[in-house]
């Protein structure tokens, strides 16, 4: 799980905590993914952190946790922000040669945090034996700009991918299916990602690396979120707003009391 983000677009309000620590309802956020990778039977998590980030590994202690049950955590640290594909390649020491999961620290899935998409995501790996299985969503045309884009061989919930293109134009997006946070890995990719040369910036690109692989033939796939599914991005105040609100108003205890409150605010707003 790489949490080693600096959360520059949460400024001021992770400048002292991580962003996977901003609480959403009740818990913080990285509680919700947590939970899930549990869910899907994953019993081995590596947290890939960086400076500032011990607070997560306080939080995790077996001793206090009340969630995650059964599962054994690690730490590694990216030293240097080098993107997302450098910080799957920190892990490999733990991973040596077996199948990984990717799931991003700072996204949560499903309603009220509950999603069986990366369940999924690992019944189509056992059965197809991609070298990927990646999860999708469908976003607006205009928002297309913002992410990576499949390029799907087929229609259908499962699909195998002819290529995944980063931020296109909205003109040139091959669908409107975009990444999802979720990935579950054969091996190779920790090779693919060695042969890949770090953009612009210096980073190392994750979708480059599996472009790589559809480019060498292995078979990646994807599998998309269910329809109604949201996905909660908790690297932006309008995503972390927008995730707060839902999962309050989720809340079995004072979910009602908080959405009587805003439907208050809004009858008084117009009038």
């Amino acid at each position: 799980m790489p949490v080693a983000g600096r959360g520059t677009r949460l400024f001021p309000l992770t400048r002292s905590q991580p962003k996977e620590m901003l609480p959403l309802g009740r818990r913080p956020t990285i509680e919700y993914v947590v939970d899930e990778l549990a869910a899907a039977g994953i019993k081995r998590v590596i947290f890939v952190t960086s400076a500032g980030k011990r607070s997560i590994e306080e939080h995790l202690d077996s001793k206090k946790a009340a969630f995650g049950r059964g599962i054994r955590f690690g730490y590694t640290r990216q030293a240097e922000p080098r993107g997302l594909g450098h910080a799957v390649l920190c892990t490999q020491a733990f991973v040596g040669r077996e199948p990984l999961v990717v799931a991003l620290g700072d996204c949560v899935l499903g309603r009220r945090g509950r999603s069986d998409i990366l369940s999924r995501m690992l019944a189509c790996f056992e059965k197809e034996r991609p070298s990927a299985v990646i999860a999708f969503e469908e976003v607006p045309r205009d928002h297309v700009e913002r992410y990576g884009i499949a390029a799907p061989r087929q229609d259908g919930d499962v699909f195998d991918l002819a290529d995944l293109v980063e931020k296109p134009r909205r003109d040139q997006a091959p669908s409107s299916l975009a990444v999802a946070a979720r990935y579950v890995f054969a091996p190779e990719i920790l090779d693919a990602l060695e042969s890949t040369e770090p953009d612009h910036s210096g980073e190392i690109q994750l979708t480059d690396a599996v472009r790589r692989l559809i480019r060498d033939g292995r078979k990646v796939m994807g599998v998309r979120l269910a329809p109604g599914e949201p996905r909660y991005d908790v690297g932006s105040f309008e995503g972390y707003f927008r995730a707060f609100v839902d999962l309050a108003l989720e809340d079995e205890e004072h979910g009602s009391e908080l959405r009587d409150h805003l439907e208050r605010r809004r009858e008084r707003r117009d009038r």
